[in-house]
């Protein structure tokens, strides 16, 4: 006789009343994220908030923030319950901001949020300001590019990597404060060029007016390391990663000689030049880099 299965349909999780749908769907939006005034306003009495609480369908992230279903959310969710914790004009901010932006890593640190008032949450390192600029990314509330990296000021390194990765026009970096120009902390594309652009300002030489800037040559643009357009000259940082194989070589070469014919002097130098930074110097004044 053929086997006969008995199939056992398993009772529903999750409530299907319209609030909780309305929840989902509100929560589906905002990276698994609902708060206490969206659950409200799905319409949930505090005590129905409370029962979904004790049967593992909200999963409290900090008081009055909930992750919906399970409490394995993103980081972008992180991000956003942060900002939520602290109230209605919160933004995220600094580091973490730029982490959203993706001008740097995440390196799992506390979340940081700007706010009209501060709030002691756990793992919220909290800012306060009475003037939040603001704006939405992934749907989370964040401080803008430019006030980001300006709020990076006291780490130097995640300056210089947020401003290479952040391409910002001319007219916005003129917005950036003196202080981290005073650092070399212009747009690089590479750790090598933040290295030699270190050893110039360090020295009190006039750092150049052009970092990774568009050079326009015969049928093509090109992007100079470092250049100083009063002296015709460019400064050129090779890196073993990139420099190393003959084809890169031979665009090089050819790049350098159509630079030349243009009418600039191109002065080239390695890594391992670099940590000899009295003759990287030495190399920029006898063509003519004065001090400042």
């Amino acid at each position: 006789m053929p086997a006969r299965w008995s199939i056992k349909v398993p009772t529903e999780p999750f409530p299907t009343t319209p609030p909780d749908l309305l929840a989902a769907k509100r929560a589906a939006g905002r990276w698994g994220i609902v708060s206490l005034a969206d659950l409200y306003a799905c319409g949930f009495t505090y005590g129905q908030v409370k029962a979904r609480v004790a049967r593992g369908i909200l999963h409290p992230l900090y008081r009055g923030v909930y992750a919906w279903g399970h409490p394995n959310v993103a980081t972008e969710g992180r991000f956003l319950a942060a900002v939520l914790a602290c109230g209605e004009k919160a933004v995220l901010s600094h580091y973490s901001a730029a982490a959203l932006w993706d001008l740097v890593p995440w390196d799992g640190r506390p979340f940081e949020v700007t706010a009209r008032t501060k709030r002691a949450h756990p793992r919220i390192k909290a800012h306060r300001s009475t003037r939040i600029e603001r704006t939405v990314r992934k749907g989370i509330p964040v401080t803008p590019k430019l006030r980001t990296v300006m709020d990076l000021q006291a780490e130097e390194a995640a300056v210089k990597r947020a401003l290479r990765q952040a391409r910002f026009t001319a007219a916005e970096l003129e917005q950036l404060p003196r202080s981290l120009l005073a650092l070399g902390a212009q747009p690089t594309r590479s750790p090598r060029e933040d290295e030699a652009l270190d050893i110039i300002v360090a020295a009190g030489l006039r750092p150049p007016a052009e970092v990774n800037r568009p050079y326009r040559l015969p049928g093509r643009t090109v992007y100079p390391d470092l250049r100083w357009p009063e002296l015709r000259l460019i400064v050129e940082v090779d890196s073993r990663q990139w420099h190393d194989d003959p084809l890169a070589q031979r665009e090089d070469a050819e790049r350098q000689a159509e630079l030349e014919a243009a009418g600039e002097r191109v002065l080239r130098v390695t890594s391992a030049q670099l940590q000899r930074p009295a003759r990287f110097l030495a190399r920029l004044r006898a063509a003519g880099v004065p001090d400042r």
